[in-house]
């Protein structure tokens, strides 16, 4: 049988991190790759308890089609929770939930892109963008990180020569693959851009709750007077990435649209779930549950921060995160790290090569870590064996 995908869907390729992670699921293989919560963490027994009472007491309703915009108690919770405390003061009608942030970044490319226009992207940048934007076409324009974010001179260069974006997207907090967190002073310059052109501004933030060291910066969008920054937040790595629970921001126009596109994609976001999270954030504080985590992942960042140290060639770097779930590490131009990667799998460890982060071709020499995942004796582990792959090539 002959089978004739459309142009759209073979643009579309498996995710290069998702088929890694197929090669770490052995037990004898200290993996780095995944950009994972740790499971160990995830409050069972609550979440036991209350689907439990949900179902019994709330289950003819909850196992029912729900409103697309997603359940009003639970957007009510996430307000008041989750925005109110960052300074994003948002109502009923600018907030929807959705499928997890992914489905809110593929809802983004359907809604904006036309085959062939220019977005703006980071570099690097969350793979997982690429490839939901990737299905509508787009032209790529990146713009290169500094240690505090994205270079504001290049993207108003850029933006003088005449490109105009259909929207700037963003991981300011913690950034996916880097680690880089954009400062107070560039987030407030990336508003005034937007309002000089004219753009819209996507800003992801999944990480931005898990600030190890000083304190969490306000979002992009709260420094939005005229309604163009599109925010995204997520339950996946503060509480649990099973439930899906992902929710956008926007002005009602915006949020109406998103509305629409999930009626064509799923109809809702499961009504089990959403009720399940508005019940456990009704009876238990998520914020302590997160500074539970921030101790864990903390100390797992120290570990693997500080084995690098000690254990790398000096002319290898990374960046020191103050949160998140990454470090971003850089080798010596010449050395490919998908071929490295083979290398350290017969060490049995793994990675994310990190070429798969950028909009255009090349960038062989990088790495991306995640520590979430490790316990502290087997970070300093597989730390140590990654660093003596890694030194031969420094000899």
């Amino acid at each position: 049988m002959k089978i004739e995908f459309s142009e759209r869907a073979n643009r579309i390729k498996a995710s290069e991190i998702r088929e890694l992670l197929k090669l770490t699921v052995q037990p004898d293989i200290i993996s780095f790759a995944g950009g994972l919560p740790a499971a160990e963490l995830f409050p069972l027994e609550k979440i036991a308890e209350v689907s439990k009472d949900v179902v019994l007491k709330e289950g003819k309703a909850a196992l029912q089609y729900s409103p697309t915009e997603g359940l009003k108690k639970l957007r009510e919770i996430i307000i008041s929770q989750r925005l109110n405390p960052i300074n994003i003061k948002a109502n009923l009608d600018e907030i929807a939930i959705t499928s997890g942030s992914q489905q809110a970044l593929d809802f983004t490319g359907k809604m904006f892109i036309n085959e062939g226009d220019t977005i703006i992207v980071e570099s690097p940048t969350y793979l997982g963008a690429l490839n939901a934007f990737l299905a509508y076409d787009p032209k790529y324009t990146e713009i290169p990180l500094e240690k505090d974010g994205m270079d504001m001179d290049k993207l108003e260069e850029v933006l003088e020569s005449g490109v105009r974006p259909k929207f700037i997207y963003t991981i300011p907090d913690y950034q996916n693959p880097s680690g880089i967190t954009m400062s107070k002073e560039k987030r407030k310059r990336l508003i005034d851009i937007a309002n000089k052109y004219d753009l819209i501004v996507v800003e992801d933030s999944p990480y931005a709750e898990l600030c190890f060291d000083g304190e969490q910066l306000d979002p992009i969008k709260s420094l939005d007077t005229e309604g163009r920054v599109i925010y995204m937040g997520t339950y996946s790595k503060t509480f649990t990435p099973g439930l899906r629970i992902g929710w956008v921001v926007g002005n009602p126009a915006i949020i109406n649209k998103f509305i629409q596109v999930k009626q064509g994609a799923d109809l809702q976001t499961s009504s089990l779930d959403q009720r399940i999270a508005a019940e456990y954030m009704s009876r238990y504080d998520l914020s302590e549950h997160i500074q539970m985590i921030i101790d864990v992942y903390s100390k797992r960042r120290n570990v693997m921060l500080d084995t690098m140290r000690e254990t790398f060639h000096k002319d290898i770097t990374f960046t020191e995160s103050t949160g998140g779930l990454f470090t971003w590490v850089t080798v010596r131009e010449d050395i490919d790290t998908k071929e490295l990667m083979q290398e350290a799998l017969k060490e049995n460890i793994a990675f994310v090569p990190g070429a798969s982060f950028f909009a255009s071709s090349g960038h062989d020499n990088y790495m991306r870590l995640n520590y979430s995942c490790m316990p502290e004796d087997k970070i300093r582990t597989g730390i140590e064996r990654l660093a003596k792959v890694l030194n031969k090539y420094y000899e």
